[in-house]
């Protein structure tokens, strides 16, 4: 065992995960509780029957929209709650879902919840109503998501990223932000911020006759938080390369990653400070391809580009199996260096994983969750692929909006 491995070993010592999960009208059910370990967890059951639904509520307890990227609004369950001796209302009156959790991180136990809440907007025009996402800490309110990155990380897949590498560049987008926030708290809030800046920036650019100076201050917000972004971005690039280059895998390729952005190639040459300069600049001489809805530059295009390194093979050539193989060996690299830079290993939430691929590289990534110690939530039809855990894992049933122990 190498330098790399054996300290990966002794950090993932350091036991990590959920230990109780609730959810309080969250999709289909209306209650639901799980108490687990920090063991890997394989949840089996028909299709529809809610197996995503559990993991997506686990994705919601880190910064960001969650697995499936939804609006707040879509995930309240829409039939009445069904009131058992188990349920009980939540704590805010006008609370729309919400997701509680006991995890573990080390030695320590945190209560983490985060909920959708009826907020209004005044208008001089109307009286809005929405959702907005509050977050709670050992029962304090936060004021961003960002807070919950101290205490919990995870790493997804899921079937519909078996499309990731050959559809349009956003998915990859948020596919490598999200990697970045566990080593950057603040990478969450800078790409929100952006995104409502950009947002305003191009309604007002639409509107017509904008304030010039209202453009001007919108311009400068987004070119000195886009940097920051763009680098961000360049470090993580750096780093899981430099890793995946130190430590190969053993059974899933190896790969090489690239960014492919104006800003982000300019700061290989330029300090940032001059690239804000030049992207404040860009965004002004492209006020006019908005008015055209011609292509606007920038870190909102940025393509995040994956490469088969031994085939030297762009990912959207390889084949499904590849692809699949190619977006295992990311996130299992950046689990490992997630582990040695955080002291413990992030939850790994794995929907229908073992699709595409062979029961070689199915039994491989099993081994390798065990090594890695890390708490693994797993979804299938059927517990079978999963015999390699049947000493470790906890096996759960879903089946008519209620979960039990597989038999």
């Amino acid at each position: 065992m190498n330098n790399t491995a054996t300290e990966i070993q002794v950090q993932a010592t350091e036991k990590s995960g959920v230990l109780r999960l609730t959810l309080t009208d969250f999709r289909n059910y209306p209650f639901l509780r799980i108490n687990a370990h920090c063991a890997p967890v394989v949840i089996t059951g028909e299709n529809g029957s809610g197996k995503t639904n559990i993991l997506e509520a686990i994705s919601f307890l880190t910064p960001g929209r969650g697995l499936r990227g939804a609006r707040l609004a879509d995930i309240k369950r829409i039939t009445p709650a069904l009131i058992t001796d188990e349920y009980s209302p939540t704590e805010i009156a006008n609370l729309s879902w919400a997701v509680s959790a006991t995890v573990q991180k080390g030695g320590e136990e945190i209560e983490i919840g985060t909920a959708a809440e009826k907020s209004t907007r005044e208008t001089a025009e109307e009286s809005r109503s929405f959702d907005r996402r509050i977050v709670k800490i050992d029962g304090n309110k936060v004021s961003s998501q960002a807070e919950l990155g101290k205490y919990i990380s995870a790493n997804w897949i899921t079937p519909q990223m078996d499309r990731l590498f050959r559809g349009g560049s956003q998915p990859r987008r948020s596919f490598l932000d999200r990697l970045v926030y566990a080593f950057d708290l603040e990478h969450a809030r800078r790409t929100a911020n952006f995104e409502h800046w950009y947002k305003e920036w191009y309604q007002l650019l639409k509107a017509g006759n904008p304030d010039n100076n209202w453009l001007k201050s919108l311009e400068e917000n987004m070119a000195a938080t886009g940097v920051a972004i763009a680098a961000a971005r360049r470090e993580q690039i750096a780093k899981l390369n430099r890793f995946i280059e130190s430590e190969p895998d053993d059974i899933f390729p190896n790969v090489m990653l690239e960014l492919d952005g104006t800003i982000e190639q300019m700061l290989d040459k330029m300090p940032a400070v001059e690239v804000e300069d030049y992207y404040q600049n860009l965004l002004k001489k492209q006020r006019r391809n908005v008015l055209y809805n011609d292509s606007i530059d920038g870190i909102n295009r940025t393509d995040f580009k994956v490469y088969y390194k031994k085939k030297h093979m762009p990912a959207e050539l390889c084949s499904t199996g590849e692809q699949k193989s190619l977006l295992i060996s990311i996130i299992l690299a950046q689990s490992k260096c997630q582990t040695l830079h955080q002291g413990f290993a992030p939850v790994l939430l794995l929907d229908e994983v073992t699709a595409h691929l062979d029961d070689k590289k199915r039994d491989a990534l099993l081994e390798k969750i065990l090594v890695l110690k890390s708490q693994a939530w797993i979804t299938a039809t059927t517990p079978a692929p999963f015999t390699k855990l049947q000493d470790d894992a906890l096996f759960l049933t879903v089946r008519n909006n209620q979960i039990s122990p597989s038999k």
